[in-house]
């Protein structure tokens, strides 16, 4: 049964209101601020215990919204995605200018809360602007950049849009998790390769315009000059000190994307048809997941499979998807992330799941070799 997102305002602002519940994050990020000790540990603990512990109460949600709701009926949904960049902004900017004038934290408790700030800019900045970057009008794929930008990752939205959506499954996707590749080698490898495989994206694309990789319309001089902004804006505020905790919540913000991207897609591969081809992506390989909460926290990001079905589709309406069409995780990202961080539990976990998944879909594959290891990863 398709559900409806609702027909008057009063009901699509009480249907949207509980993705809106990531904003309570920032009054929590300026509480812990001003209190400072081991109250900066509720930041991490709010995004990957309290939406955890809310999955196991709520359980999930199987409904699916009419796909064909109209834009005007997704008001306060947009809104949401809207606001949180200069949101972000503020929050970051405005309690590196607290932290450095009153003094009031140690050295330690200023790091241990710009990388508690990343996880909030990871989690919901990276996933909000994973949003704006599918949609069309030009504000929103700029916002998109601001964010991604404010953690020193701005060619991400390059290496999702013209490689990952192309290539997942296949061992041209720097982001596809290979069977048996644990997180600690994964993060290492896919941060290379997701920025150079981003730029021969783009070089590619000018090239087949008759233009130069240095011509001013390579995303990339955005990117460089965006990020110098805010490395040089960091600087202003506190110096060396203030860039190194600017750098702090970068790199907690892509450590928590690249956790996701690993779970997301581990050990899913499109068939291979001969010739450099592969079949259409379909929703079988992405892992979806429909705990209710956490799909609150990262507006449907876990509803996976149905956006590699449907890049463009907005997050209130991506549908979910039952076992037949879909392999499911047994828990949600934030369950799901930690575990990768354990290699062994993780292949306990995980690699019975894949081969059931193997033998589902692809009963006629015998041998998986083929499918381990990224021998090309980077778009010709």
């Amino acid at each position: 049964m398709t559900a409806i997102l609702g027909i008057s305002p009063v009901a699509r602002f009480s249907a949207a209101f509980p993705f809106a519940l990531s904003l309570a994050l920032v009054p929590l990020a300026v509480f812990v601020a001003v209190q400072g000790g081991w109250w900066i540990l509720l930041l991490p603990l709010s995004t990957w215990y309290l939406f955890t512990g809310l999955d196991f109460v709520l359980g999930l949600n199987t409904q699916n919204p009419d796909p064909d709701t109209p834009e005007s009926q997704l008001f306060w949904y947009r809104l949401i995605t809207l606001i949180w960049g200069p949101v972000q902004l503020i929050t970051i900017f405005g309690l590196m200018i607290y932290v450095t004038l009153s003094g009031h934290l140690s050295r330690f408790e200023e790091w241990a809360l710009f990388a508690g700030l990343g996880i909030l800019s990871g989690t919901i900045g990276i996933t909000y602007a994973h949003e704006l970057m599918h949609q069309n009008p030009k504000a929103e794929r700029w916002l998109a950049d601001i964010l991604l930008a404010s953690v020193l990752y701005a060619h991400f939205r390059s290496e999702h849009l013209l490689v990952h959506h192309r290539y997942v499954g296949t061992p041209r996707d720097p982001v596809t998790a290979r069977y048996g590749e644990s997180f600690w080698r994964f993060f290492p490898r896919v941060l290379w390769q997701c920025l150079v495989s981003a730029f021969m994206a783009e070089k590619a694309m000018l090239t087949r315009k008759g233009l130069a990789w240095w011509h001013r319309t390579n995303p990339f001089w955005r990117y460089l000059w965006l990020q110098a902004g805010f490395i040089l804006l960091a600087a202003l505020i506190g110096g060396w000190w203030g860039v190194f905790l600017f750098a702090t919540q970068a790199f907690w913000a892509v450590f928590q994307l690249e956790l996701v991207d690993y779970v997301e897609h581990y050990g899913l591969t499109r068939k291979h048809l001969g010739d450099g081809k592969y079949e259409h992506v379909q929703p079988r390989h992405s892992w979806n997941a429909a705990h209710r909460a956490s799909n609150w926290l990262l507006i449907n990001l876990q509803r996976h499979s149905d956006h590699h079905y449907k890049p463009s589709r907005r997050f209130p309406l991506l549908q979910t998807y039952g076992t037949d069409q879909a392999p499911q995780l047994p828990y949600g990202y934030p369950v799901m992330t930690m575990v990768a961080l354990s290699p062994m539990i993780w292949a306990k976990v995980m690699n019975p799941r894949v081969r059931e998944w193997r033998a589902l879909y692809y009963p006629e594959i015998t041998d998986w070799s083929a499918y381990k290891s990224a021998t090309n990863p980077m778009p010709r």
